[in-house]
């Protein structure tokens, strides 16, 4: 984190909330609230709503099919940048 901060971006996506990063970390609140601290300074947060990516494309190839049908179309999930 130390070798990247201000001089060029990072990527990280997570399922948890940032309120239970502290359990992540070994319940270590002060390890926490500095990559915190590094994360949200210039941040882009993007949420999003909705089903994974990779469980609706097994739902959608789990579906039967009837011979010669055309795959059901893909179900878009909600995208929200905050």
């Amino acid at each position: 984190m130390s070798a990247r901060y201000e001089k060029g971006s990072i990527v990280l996506t997570s399922n948890k909330h940032v309120r239970d990063w502290p359990e992540i970390f070994a319940g270590d609140e002060i390890l926490t609230t500095a990559i915190l601290d590094r994360l949200l300074h210039h941040v882009h947060l993007v949420h999003i709503d909705g089903r994974s990516y990779r469980l609706r494309e097994l739902d959608r190839l789990l579906e039967p099919q009837a011979p010669g049908a055309s795959p059901p179309p893909e179900r878009g999930g909600e995208i929200k940048k905050t």
